[in-house]
């Protein structure tokens, strides 16, 4: 007999009835009946529940057993009595009944829950990492993560893609995050970067002839923490594709989402093609380039009709720039004044100077602005809304930025709380047609939008003849339920094209020669069109996982503080590694050498894949 099981604690079914077994794993939870003792002993595979009666000599040691403690068990199975059969289980119809039981390894008090559904605080978690993946919610979501991933190795392998890995040690690039630098011993003064995507490596790839190559892709960005972003680290599913248009690299990962979201989920999705919207035409209809479209909200622009409009506030504000995002929501007019009042507080918090609405009443259209607008305009915004008696429109009034920022924003909130987001179902829509280019707000310099090395929508004679804000680029996002899942783009593969691109955005040849050596090289030698994407797998497994922060769903995260609180990282080195890699610290002043300095703020995110 094997010396720690003969079975898992998942596994025990009335046919095994009166054999004699061996369990290991850790006591979840114990009830002490006086006469029984009953111990709830989990593995990672199950729970089976083991019997001891107070004739066995090690009865009293089990009373002071500790949860969490390690023991291995021999015993008899025996079948549950018809009103002691546990249905939740799959094991509840039987269990073991010890005749011998050895601890492995007790346990001392635990710094937290194991048991339940209370989390308890996040530090505490993150520093008993180990503690916390014995819940049974995290332990399955790692498991489901590692099942993600080996469905996606397997489809990915079914299309025609090869795995293949590319380096973790490289050099830094302007790419848009902040890098992790790695000093190098052997030459003094200069520093390795870890990647913040295998971005130029899998275009060699294509340029090295192998069509079709994909990996899970470890991505390293010096950034700060959000629920749907782990500070430091990353996976993704990392893709290229030879000889490929936009069009390919959707139905490739049309498949694999249709096939990974069908295989672990029951939440229903409308089945591949996905919802095709351009960037622009997402921004009006929903203020951002990431619309949850579970919510039936779907916004205009109004701009020309308040423009010269009787009501000043909006009609100046035209003048100087500002559009007018209209907001139309069915079925309320009945609400009470203050819950208008407090979604116009809620505006103000948000940056609006305020927030205009029209309400739409048997008979009447009432509203702060109804009386600085002629018939004529009433009825061309109702038309423009497709609105009628019982609806609201509301109104914000800005500069483009904000006034798709702030709209977007509230319109997530109304649906929210009036409860009308659909639920138990997934929406995927591809966004396309981004910009190549956009101004910096603070410098007025152009630069790259989304991803520098991406393709510009007619090439280089739309880099030499066209206003560069003006350009769209062969640039894509696959988004779900208001989650980015990926960015992706058709490449630009020819020397020239790259020149240009760069030139526009402040980048000298000598520059782009210095800072992206390997590919302006290799183009020259013959590239192929090429495109890809790189879905990020942390939020593919959050979605599926029905979690709202990555960290759920990540075995070993940092804090938000770009911290792991578990293995004390990072953390202070010696002077003698210091002298090694010729480098002397320059902390500042407030800052104590033994204590991690805070990560700064971070730079705008780096464009993927």
């Amino acid at each position: 007999m094997h010396p720690y099981r003969t079975h898992t604690c998942g596994q025990l079914r009335p046919d095994h009835v009166s054999q004699d077994i061996r369990l290991s794993g850790w006591v979840f939870r114990k009830r002490d009946h006086g006469q029984l003792l009953f111990l709830d002993l989990r593995d990672h595979y199950g729970v089976t529940q083991v019997v001891i009666t107070p004739e066995r000599a090690f009865f009293e040691d089990c009373q002071r057993l500790k949860l969490e403690s390690v023991i291995t068990v021999n015993g008899k199975v025996v079948a549950r009595s018809p009103d002691t059969v546990n249905t939740e289980l799959p094991t509840g119809q039987v269990e073991l009944v010890a005749e011998s039981l050895t601890v492995e390894s007790s346990c001392e008090p635990l710094p937290l829950l194991i048991a339940g559904d209370e989390d308890g605080p996040e530090d505490t978690r993150l520093r008993y990492r180990f503690l916390d993946l014995r819940r049974e919610r995290l332990h399955r979501n790692i498991l489901l993560r590692a099942q993600v991933i080996s469905c996606i190795r397997a489809t990915m392998t079914g299309l025609g893609f090869n795995e293949f890995q590319t380096p973790i040690l490289t050099s830094s690039s302007p790419e848009g995050a902040r890098d992790y630098l790695v000093p190098s011993r052997v030459h003094p003064g200069k520093f390795y970067a870890l990647p913040q995507a295998p971005q130029q490596f899998k275009q060699l790839l294509m340029v090295a002839g192998f069509d079709r190559y994909f990996q899970i892709a470890p991505c390293f960005r010096d950034e700060d923490a959000r629920a749907d972003r782990s500070p430091g680290e990353f996976y993704q599913l990392d893709l290229e594709m030879s000889f490929a248009t936009q069009e390919d690299v959707f139905a490739v990962v049309e498949q694999v989402l249709a096939t990974v979201f069908s295989k672990f989920s029951k939440t229903p999705f409308a089945p591949p093609p996905f919802l095709r919207l351009p960037y622009a035409e997402s921004l009006v209809k929903y203020g951002t380039d990431k619309p949850d479209l579970r919510i039936p909200i779907v916004m205009r622009d109004v701009t020309d009709l308040f423009r010269g409009s009787g009501f000043q506030a909006f009609s100046k504000a035209i003048e100087g720039g500002a559009v007018v995002r209209a907001i139309p929501v069915k079925g309320i007019s009945g609400k009470p004044r203050s819950f208008f009042d407090k979604l116009v507080d809620y505006a103000k918090t948000l940056g609006a100077k305020g927030l205009a609405y029209l309400v739409w009443t048997e008979g009447a259209i009432k509203g702060p602005i109804a009386k600085f607008l002629t018939e004529e305009q009433l009825k061309a915004i109702a038309g423009q809304c497709e609105v009628s008696t019982g609806d609201v429109v509301f109104f914000v009034c800005d500069p483009p930025g904000a006034a798709n920022r702030i709209a977007a924003d509230l319109r997530v909130k109304l649906g929210t709380d009036l409860e009308i987001v659909e639920p138990n179902v997934f929406r995927f829509c591809w966004i396309t047609d981004f910009p190549m280019y956009e101004r910096d707000e603070e410098t007025g310099q152009i630069g790259f939008s989304h991803n520098p090395f991406s393709m510009p929508q007619g090439g280089l004679k739309a880099l030499q003849e066209q206003d560069p804000l003006k350009l769209k680029a062969f640039q894509y996002d696959i988004v779900c339920n208001g989650i980015e899942l990926s960015s992706g783009a058709i490449r630009n593969h020819q020397p020239e094209i790259m020149y240009k691109a760069f030139e526009i955005a402040g980048y000298t040849r000598e520059l782009v020669d210095t800072k992206f050596p390997g590919m302006i090289n290799a183009f020259r030698y013959g590239a192929p069109p090429h495109g890809g994407i790189a879905p990020g797998i942390d939020r593919i497994v959050m979605l599926l996982a029905g979690e709202k922060n990555l960290r759920e769903v990540i075995a070993f995260p940092m804090n938000q503080r770009a911290q792991d609180l578990m293995m004390g990282a990072p953390s202070t080195v010696t002077e003698k590694q210091l002298r090694e890699l010729h480098l002397r610290l320059r902390l500042p002043p407030e800052k104590q050498p033994e204590k991690p300095a805070d990560p700064t703020p971070a730079a705008p995110p780096a464009p993927s894949a």
